[in-house]
C-alpha cells in the first residue's frame, strides 16, 4: 500500500481524499497556488507544496511543479481527482517515467477513450451500442452534408477534443449546416487546439445516464449501477440522481453489462463512468468514458455504502475486485452549489463569504471546502459545494433536499442554492419527468419581497 499520496487539485476533492487516505493511514500531500493559501485542503493534508501563482496553466496544470512537489515530499503515488491533469495521458505518462504511481487510468487508455472519435470506434468493436455517427473525423463539409443526409436530421456536430459543452452544434435541418460548421470548428480550434469534428445523429428526447464501472489491474470490471445526470444547463450538470426515475430493472441489467463490457475490452484499471444517452423508448447509446472519479460520484457511494475513492487507492495499489455489481439500495441526489448568480443568468459571484450556516441531520451529506471568511477565487470553476440527501425512496430524498436547502444560509456572494429551492418544487422534477432539455423551459421565479 501507498506510504503518501500527493494530491494534484484543490477544493472539494482534494478535501475529500485527504479525508479517506487518513482514514487509510496514508500520508497526504497538497499543492496549491498562492490564490489558494488558506484553503482547507492546505491545512488539513500533512504537508502541503506551493506550485505556483492563481492561473492554472501556471499552478495545477504544470505537470513540472506537481512532478517536482511529488518528488521532495517522496510521494508514492499522485490522485488526480477530477479535472485539471486527471484526463491528461501525457501526465499520466510522466508519473510512470519517474516511478509515482497515477491514480487513475494508463496513458493508453486516455489517449483510446480521451478522443471521442477513437472511443467509438473502440466501444462498436466492444460490441457497445453507439449513437449512429461518423467514422472517425469528417474530413470536409462536402462528406458532412452527405452523412446528414444518410442519418436523417436532427444530427450534432461535436469536436473531437471537446468537453464542456464547446465545439458543439445542434443541426436541425440542412440550411443550418454550414454555419454550425463553420462556427463549431472555429470555437474548437479556440478551446482545445484542434478543430477536428465529427457527427452523430441527434437522439431525440434525451436522458444523460451514466454508469459508474470499477475495473482492476487483473482485467475484471464491475459496475455500481447509474447516475442521472439530465438536468444540465449549456452540458453542465446541475443536479444528480441515483436511481434514475427513468430506469428500469431490465434497462440497468442491459446498461450494466454493456459498461462492463466496455470496461473489460479496454482492460480498463480504476474507478471510471461510461456515459449514455438514453432516448425517449429507453434505447441506450454510448456517448463517452470518463478515466477519472467524478463530481458525482458522492451518490452512488450513499445508495451502495461504498467509498470510491478508497477503491481506487485499492486498485491502483494491486489489489483485485470482488466483481461483484452493486444495485442501489437507497435514493440519493446532489446539487452542485455553484457561487453563480441564478438570477443574472448564472454569472459567477466571486467574493468573501461573510456567513456561512451549514445544514445537517439524518440523511444530509456535505462535501465542501469553504469556511465563513473564506474567499473564492476568480481563476477556478465556480462549484462550492455539494448537498447529497439520502433516504429510502425519491419523495423522501427530495423533501430532505428540501429541508437542507433552507437551512444552507451562505451569506456576500450569490450562489445557486435558491435554483435547487425552486427545482425541487418543480412539477417535471418531482414526476421525475425531465430530459437534457429540462433547463431550456425552466424558469427562477423572481425573489418574494
Amino acid at each position: 500500500m501507498f506510504k503518501k499520496i500527493l494530491i494534484a487539485n484543490r477544493g472539494e476533492i482534494a478535501l475529500r481524499v485527504i479525508r479517506t487516505c487518513k482514514e487509510m493511514g496514508i500520508k497526504t500531500v497538497a499543492v496549491y497556488s498562492t490564490a489558494d493559501a488558506e484553503s482547507l485542503h492546505v491545512k488539513f493534508a500533512d504537508e502541503a507544496v506551493c506550485i505556483g501563482p492563481p492561473p492554472s496553466n501556471l499552478s495545477y496544470l504544470k505537470m513540472s511543479n506537481i512532478i517536482a512537489a511529488a518528488e521532495i515530499t517522496n510521494a508514492d503515488a499522485i490522485h488526480p481527482g477530477y479535472g485539471f491533469l486527471s484526463e491528461n495521458a501525457k501526465f499520466s505518462k510522466i508519473c510512470q517515467e519517474h516511478g509515482i504511481k497515477f491514480i487513475g487510468a494508463a496513458p493508453e487508455m486516455i489517449d483510446r477513450m480521451g478522443d471521442k472519435a477513437s472511443a467509438k470506434a473502440t466501444m462498436k468493436a466492444a460490441g457497445v451500442p453507439c449513437v449512429p455517427g461518423s467514422d472517425g473525423l469528417l474530413e470536409s463539409f462536402e462528406q458532412t452534408q452527405k452523412l446528414a443526409k444518410e442519418f436523417g436530421y436532427p444530427v450534432m456536430l461535436k469536436a473531437t477534443a471537446g468537453g464542456g459543452g464547446k465545439g458543439m452544434r445542434a443541426v436541425w435541418k440542412e440550411d443550418e449546416l454550414l454555419k454550425a460548421w463553420e462556427s463549431a470548428r472555429q470555437e474548437a480550434a479556440a478551446a482545445f487546439g484542434n478543430d477536428g469534428m465529427y457527427m452523430e445523429k441527434l437522439i431525440e428526447e434525451p436522458r444523460h445516464i451514466e454508469i459508474q464501472v470499477v475495473g482492476d489491474s487483473y482485467g475484471k470490471a464491475c459496475h455500481l449501477s447509474e447516475r442521472d445526470c439530465s438536468v444540465q444547463r449549456r452540458h453542465q450538470k446541475l443536479t444528480e440522481e441515483t436511481p434514475s426515475p427513468f430506469m428500469t430493472d431490465e434497462l440497468r441489467a442491459a446498461m450494466g453489462e454493456a459498461a462492463v463490457k466496455a470496461a473489460e475490452f479496454i482492460k480498463y484499471e480504476g474507478a471510471g463512468t461510461v456515459e449514455f444517452l438514453v432516448d425517449k423508448h429507453r434505447n441506450f447509446y454510448f456517448m463517452e468514458m470518463n478515466t477519472r472519479i467524478q463530481v458525482e460520484h458522492p451518490i452512488t457511494e450513499q445508495v451502495i455504502d461504498y467509498d470510491l475513492i478508497r477503491e481506487q487507492i485499492m486498485v491502483a495499489a494491486g489489489i483485485p475486485i470482488s466483481g461483484k455489481n452493486y444495485l442501489p439500495q437507497l435514493h440519493a441526489i446532489e446539487c452542485r452549489i455553484n457561487a453563480e448568480d441564478p438570477y443574472n443568468d448564472f454569472r459567477p459571484s466571486p467574493g468573501k463569504i461573510t456567513t456561512l450556516h451549514m445544514p445537517g441531520g439524518h440523511g444530509v451529506r456535505l462535501d465542501t471546502h469553504v469556511y465563513s471568511g473564506y474567499s473564492i477565487p476568480p481563476n477556478y470553476d465556480s462549484m462550492i459545494a455539494k448537498l447529497i440527501t439520502t433516504a429510502q425512496s425519491r419523495e423522501e430524498a427530495i423533501s430532505k433536499m428540501r429541508r437542507a436547502l433552507d437551512e444552507f444560509v451562505i451569506e456576500g456572494i450569490k450562489t445557486t442554492i435558491p435554483f435547487h429551492r425552486q427545482l425541487m418544487d418543480d412539477p417535471r422534477y418531482i414526476a421525475g419527468d425531465y430530459t437534457t432539455a429540462f433547463m431550456d423551459t425552466f424558469k427562477m421565479r423572481p425573489i418574494e419581497e
